[in-house]
Parts: C-alpha cells; structure tokens; sequence
C-alpha cells in the first residue's frame, strides 16, 4: 500500500493541480468525505465548496465549483467545473459575485435564472471561505 496519493485537479480550461498528498477531503454532495492513501474505490459528485490536501502537515486549500471524483486506493482525480487555489482568489471580485448573486435571488429582477445565481453564490462563498484562510475575515454562515 502506497503512503501517498496521486492528487490531480483539473477544469475544462486548464489543469489546476498534480501533486502527491498525504491526506484530502472535498465536498462531495452528500456531505464533505475524506480520502487516504489504501481508500476503497469510489465515484462521487462534488459540489461547490473547499478542497483541502495535505502534504506532511502543510494544508493547501481551493474553491471548487460543481464535478466529480474519482477515487482510486493510489490515486484520486477530480474532474471539476472551476477551481482555484488559495493564492488565486480575489476577495473583493468573490465580494462582488456574491452581492449580485444576492440580489438576483432577493426576486426583484424578472427574467432572471435562479439555478445559475444559486450557483454563482455557491460559488462565490466557497471562494470566501477559502480566502478567509489567509485575511483572517470570519465569514457569517448564510442559508441559501
């Protein structure tokens, strides 16, 4: 049994991350699971929220948007709509996404899709809750 997993994030648009990990967890739609090396095999869908890996005891953290997963006793791959590390996120423009998403699902503006801003905010919090991890800014907790 290896001691290390095979981690590989990847959009449609680039391949975000490969890296050998000891540990991750990621927000699949049922609730967020965890993933060490030996894991049983698995498929699952994920949804937008915070990856983390962890390589010896440093965390790394990233947004992710809507996907799946691939879990394999060596090797996990996520197959995932957006993702962006830590160091990626602009805070104020996820600030922004979020308020607009806001007041698109407040029901004042007609003609509008509910199912793509629920999703931009979902979005746009999971790029908060990651960015909060180097400002420090404790974000409220929000139903949606």
């Amino acid at each position: 049994m290896a001691d290390k997993l095979a981690l590989t994030v990847v959009t449609p648009a680039r391949e975000v991350i490969t890296v050998e990990a000891d540990e991750i967890t990621a927000p699949g739609w049922e609730g967020e699971f965890g993933v060490l090396p030996g894991h049983a095999p698995f498929l699952a869908l994920i949804r937008s929220g915070e990856l983390m890996y962890r390589i010896g005891e440093e965390r790394h953290f990233m947004a992710v948007g809507f996907g799946f997963v691939e879990v394999l006793p060596e090797k996990v791959t996520v197959l995932i709509e957006t993702a962006e590390r830590l160091e990626e996120i602009d805070f104020e423009r996820a600030m922004e996404a979020r308020d607009r998403a806001m007041e698109v699902l407040s029901g004042k503006q007609v003609d509008v899709d509910f199912e793509a801003a629920r999703a931009a905010l979902m979005r746009a919090l999971s790029r908060l809750k990651v960015a909060e991890k180097i400002r420090g800014i404790p974000q409220r907790k929000m139903k949606i």
